[in-house]
C-alpha cells in the first residue's frame, strides 16, 4: 500500500468532498449541497475580442517567505521531515509520472490552472487510475460520483469516465477552477477539495479570514495533513527532485534547495536524552492537554516532539509515535494515559468543527 499519497490509505477521503462552489450567486442548501445559479451575460462579447484567462495567483512552494512569512521556517522543517518519510514512495510516484505528468500539465494549461496543481494527483492517487477510495471516490484525481457527473463524466454501472486519464483530469480542472474562482487561494482549493468546501467557508466566517495557517485549526485534521502534504509533495518534486530516492545529508535544507549548509547542531542535547522517556502511541493526543494534566513545559514538549504534526494530520511514516516526555513525568502520564487520550479525542474533534 502506498503511504500517504493516496486518499485510501493514511490521508483518507472525506465523506463530504468534491461538493463544487461556483463564484456568486451560491446557495449553501445544507452541510452536503450548495446550489449554484449561472447568471446569464447581460450583453454578447464582441467576436473579434480575444479571450483573456482570468490572472490566478502562483501556487506557494517551500521558500517563498513572501507567502509563508512567519510560517517559512515551519514549512520548511516540514518538508525536510516528510521528505525523509516518505522518500521510497516519492521515487515510485517519480517513475510513474514520466508517462502521466506531461498530459496532465497540457489539460491543467488549457484550463488556467498552475501546473504545481498536477501534484494533487501524487497525493489523491499516487498516480493510479484505478484507485478507489472507502468513500467511493475513484481515479487518479479522486472524483466522487456526485462531482464527477457535475463536471460532465459518465458514471454508472457499464462506464466510469473517472479512471480515464484525459476526461478525469479535465473534470478535475473544471472543478480546480470553480473552487478558485470562489476561494482565490490555491491552498483553500487544495483543502476545499479534500474536504469539499462547506468546511473552508465556515472555517473562514470564523476566523473572518482567507489565510490557510488562520483557518487551519478549524478544519478536519485529515484535509490540514492534505493540504500540508500537498505542500511537500509539490516543493520536493519542483526544487529538489535530485533527492528522491537518496539519503538527505545531514545538512539538507529544502529552501537552498538541498544545497550544503553549515551542519547543524545535534537534534537534543545530552542532558535532554538522559531526562527524556519514549513512549509509543497509536492515537493522537492533545499536546496542549497532555502539558497542562502532567505539569509539564508546553515548549519544552513541543521541542521535544517538532515531528508529532506529521503524526497528528495523517502523514506520518509509522502507525505509531514515539511520544518524547520527561522521565519524571512518565509514571503520572502512564497512570492518565486512557483519560488523556479519550479527552484528547474529545478537544481535537472540537477544534475542527
Amino acid at each position: 500500500m502506498l503511504l500517504c499519497f493516496c486518499s485510501y490509505s493514511l490521508v483518507g477521503k472525506a465523506q463530504e468532498q468534491q461538493q463544487p462552489v461556483a463564484k456568486a450567486p451560491m446557495r449553501v442548501v445544507s452541510k452536503d449541497t450548495i446550489v449554484i445559479s449561472r447568471p446569464q451575460p447581460s450583453a454578447p462579447i464582441a467576436a473579434n475580442l480575444p479571450a483573456t484567462p482570468p490572472e490566478r495567483k502562483p501556487v506557494p512552494l517551500a521558500g517563498h517567505k513572501t507567502y509563508f512569512g512567519a510560517m517559512n521556517d515551519y514549512v520548511n522543517t516540514y518538508v525536510t521531515k516528510y521528505l525523509t518519510a516518505h522518500n521510497k514512495t516519492l521515487s515510485v510516484v517519480q517513475t510513474r509520472s514520466e508517462k502521466h505528468f506531461s498530459l496532465i500539465e497540457e489539460i491543467l494549461a488549457n484550463h488556467n490552472i498552475p501546473k504545481e496543481l498536477k501534484y494533487l494527483a501524487v497525493i489523491e492517487s499516487a498516480l493510479n487510475n484505478k484507485a478507489v477510495s472507502r468513500a467511493g471516490a475513484v481515479g487518479p484525481w479522486q472524483l466522487m460520483a456526485p462531482t464527477a457527473r457535475m463536471m460532465g463524466l459518465h458514471v454508472n454501472s457499464k462506464r466510469d469516465d473517472r479512471t480515464d486519464w484525459v476526461k478525469a483530469t479535465t473534470a478535475a480542472a473544471k472543478y480546480l477552477s470553480i473552487l478558485y474562482d470562489q476561494l482565490n487561494d490555491w491552498l483553500l482549493v487544495v483543502a476545499a477539495y479534500n474536504s469539499g468546501p462547506t468546511p473552508v467557508l465556515r472555517a473562514m466566517q470564523k476566523t473572518g479570514s482567507n489565510s490557510f495557517w488562520d483557518i487551519k485549526k478549524y478544519l478536519p485534521r485529515e484535509t490540514q495533513g492534505h493540504v500540508l502534504a500537498f505542500i511537500a509533495t509539490a516543493s520536493i518534486f519542483e526544487n529538489m527532485s535530485r533527492f528522491i530516492g537518496q539519503q538527505l545529508p545531514a545538512d539538507f535544507d529544502p529552501e537552498r534547495h538541498g544545497k550544503p549548509v553549515p551542519a547543524e547542531k545535534p537534534r537534543f542535547t545530552p542532558e535532554e536524552l538522559s531526562n527524556m522517556a519514549i513512549v509509543r502511541i497509536k492515537d493522537p493526543i492533545s499536546l496542549d492537554f497532555m502539558a497542562q494534566e502532567l505539569g509539564i513545559d508546553k515548549k519544552l514538549l513541543y521541542d521535544w516532539n517538532d515531528d508529532y504534526e506529521l503524526f497528528l494530520t495523517g502523514t506520518y511514516a509509522e502507525p505509531q509515535y514515539s511520544l518524547r516526555l520527561p522521565k519524571e513525568k512518565l509514571e503520572k502520564f502512564l497512570e492518565k494515559k486512557t483519560y488523556i487520550t479519550t479527552r484528547s479525542k474529545k478537544i481535537l474533534d472540537e477544534i475542527a468543527l
